[in-house]
C-alpha cells in the first residue's frame, strides 16, 4: 500500500502543510549550501508535493520554477538502460547474448553481454574524460577502450562503474532502431511521458533550462559553469530533466505507468548477482542502483554534471518516489539534509547511499600500497607523512584513507577531517594477494608487483 500522509506530532499533517514545510525547508537549506536553484518532488502515490526555491542562471537571474530542466548527469543513464530494456521486451534483442553480435566495435570483449553493459559488470573501463572523447568518433572511442587488454576483470564476476559500458549500450540502442539515441530516447521514453526533450548541447532550447554553477567558497558568488560532455557520450550524461520529469520516470520503474511494462521494470530492479558497487549502493540492477531500508528494496540513481547535483529514489512496494535536483556542486550536501528532514516530516526513510555497518577498527594494511590503473586513470596508494596509506588519483592531492579488516576503506574528507565511504580492496583467492581497488564504485586493476 502507498504511504500515507504520516501524522505531525499533535495533529494530522494535510498535503497542503506538507507542502508548506518542504518549500521551507528547501528555501533554508539551498540558502544554507549556496545553492542557486532547486527543485523537490515527492510523490505518495496518493498526493504530489512539488516545490522549486531560487534561480536557474545566476549570469540571467532567471527564475527556477517547477518546469526547469537540470543537467542530469549521470541520471540519463537509467534512461538508456530502459531503452535497451525496450528493445529486448520487443524481441529485438537478448540480454545475455555478446554485446558484440550487434557491435562490432566490441569484437575486443566478445564475452561482454548486454546485460553486463547495463549493470557495470562487464569489466570495462570508465572512459577517458569528455575533452579527450570529443576528438574522436563513437566507433573509435569503443574500439579503442573496449579491449581485452584494459578489462579489469573477467566479464560477469565484479563490478566498475562505467561511462564506456552506457557510451556502448546507447550505440547498441542506435544500431537495433537505426535512430540516434536523442531521437530514440525521445520517441520511445520522453514524449510518451510528457516531457519536453531537453539535452546537453541544444543550441535553442525550447523549455527553460537550469545552468549549473560553481560557488566560490569565499564569497559565496555563484558563476554558471560550462557542461563539456563530449556528444559520443550522449547516452551516458547528457539528459535534462525537472524533478517532475524524473518523478514521471520513477513511476514508470515502479511498474505504475503503461511506459514500461511491469515484468520490465522489475527485470531493471532485480539486483545481479555480481554487482558489488560498495560505497555507491547497496546493489545494482540493470541501469539502477538498489538500495536495502527497513526491509525494503529501493532503486535509483544519481547524477552530476558541472555544477549540478540531481537523484532519483523509488520504493516500488510502497508507490513512494522522491526527485530532487539542485544547480550547484553544494546540492548533494542539500539533498543529503533534505532526506533526514523526510524522515522527521514525513516519516519516508529515504535512502541516499550505502548502509553503513561497524567495521571494527581501523586496521594497517601495507599490502594495499601500490599503483593500481583503471584505463587511462592512476590510483597511487602510498604512506602519507604520518605513515598512514593515502590516495592520489592522476597525481592529484593524496586523500588519506581509513582501511578495515574486510578489506574496506573510507576517505577522510579533507575539509572536515570526516571519513566518507570510499570503497574496497579485492584479495585474489588464488594467490591471497590484494590485486585489485574500488574507490567510487570504479575498480583499477594492479599494475606494480606489490
Amino acid at each position: 500500500m502507498p504511504y500515507t500522509i504520516p501524522a505531525a506530532p499533535a495533529a494530522a499533517r494535510t498535503p497542503s502543510l506538507l507542502h508548506r514545510d518542504l518549500q521551507h525547508r528547501l528555501d533554508t537549506l539551498a540558502r544554507t549550501h549556496r545553492v542557486p536553484g532547486a527543485q523537490l518532488v515527492l510523490d505518495t502515490g496518493a498526493d504530489v508535493v512539488a516545490v522549486h526555491t531560487g534561480t536557474a542562471d545566476a549570469a540571467t537571474g532567471s527564475p527556477f520554477t517547477g518546469q526547469t530542466a537540470v543537467p542530469l548527469g549521470s541520471l540519463t543513464k537509467p534512461y538508456t538502460a530502459a531503452l535497451v530494456m525496450l528493445l529486448a521486451d520487443d524481441g529485438d534483442l537478448d540480454l545475455d547474448e555478446p554485446a558484440a553480435e550487434h557491435l562490432p566495435e566490441l569484437s575486443g570483449t566478445p564475452a561482454v553481454t548486454v546485460r553486463q553493459l547495463l549493470s557495470h559488470t562487464a569489466g570495462l573501463p570508465t572512459g577517458p574524460d569528455s575533452d579527450t572523447a570529443a576528438a574522436t568518433t563513437t566507433t573509435r572511442y569503443l574500439t579503442a577502450v573496449c579491449t581485452a587488454r584494459d578489462l579489469l576483470f573477467a566479464p560477469g564476476t565484479d563490478f566498475s562503474y562505467s561511462n564506456a559500458g552506457y557510451v556502448a549500450a546507447g550505440r547498441l540502442v542506435e544500431t537495433v532502431t537505426g535512430m540516434p539515441w536523442h531521437e530514440a530516447v525521445r520517441a520511445l521514453l520522453l514524449e510518451p511521458l510528457g516531457v519536453v526533450p531537453a539535452f546537453i548541447g541544444d543550441t535553442s532550447p525550447v523549455r527553460p533550462v537550469a545552468a549549473g554553477h560553481a560557488v566560490n567558497t569565499a564569497t559565496g558568488k555563484a558563476r554558471p559553469a560550462r557542461q563539456n560532455l563530449a556528444p559520443l557520450e550522449a547516452p551516458a550524461g547528457a539528459l535534462l530533466a525537472s524533478a517532475l520529469d524524473l518523478a514521471a520516470f520513477g513511476n514508470a520503474l515502479a511498474g505504475r505507468s503503461d511506459l514500461l511494462p511491469p515484468a520490465v521494470a522489475k527485470e531493471m530492479r532485480r539486483p545481479e548477482t555480481a554487482a558489488r558497487p560498495g560505497a555507491l549502493a547497496d546493489g545494482w540492477g540493470l541501469g539502477l542502483a538498489l538500495y536495502q531500508r527497513d526491509g525494503r528494496v529501493w532503486c535509483g540513481h544519481d547524477g552530476n554534471a558541472q555544477g549540478t547535483s540531481c537523484h532519483l529514489r523509488v520504493d516500488p512496494e510502497s508507490g513512494v518516489v522522491v526527485a530532487f535536483t539542485g544547480n550547484a556542486g553544494g546540492a548533494t550536501a542539500l539533498w543529503r539534509d533534505l532526506a533526514d528532514d523526510l524522515v522527521r516530516v514525513t516519516g519516508v526513510r529515504v535512502p541516499v547511499g550505502s548502509r553503513t555497518t561497524d567495521r571494527g577498527r581501523p586496521v594497517v594494511l601495507p599490502e594495499c600500497a601500490g599503483t593500481y590503473r583503471n584505463g587511462t586513470t592512476t590510483y597511487r596508494i602510498a604512506p602519507g607523512p604520518d605513515g598512514a596509506p593515502a590516495l592520489s588519483v592522476d597525481g592529484d592531492l593524496a586523500l588519506p584513507l581509513v582501511c578495515y579488516a574486510d578489506l574496506s576503506c573510507d576517505l577522510l574528507d579533507p575539509a572536515t577531517g570526516r571519513p566518507e565511504p570510499g570503497g574496497r580492496f579485492h584479495r585474489d583467492p588464488a594467490t591471497g594477494r590484494v590485486d585489485r581497488v574500488q574507490i567510487s564504485g570504479r575498480t583499477a586493476r594492479r599494475t606494480d608487483d606489490g
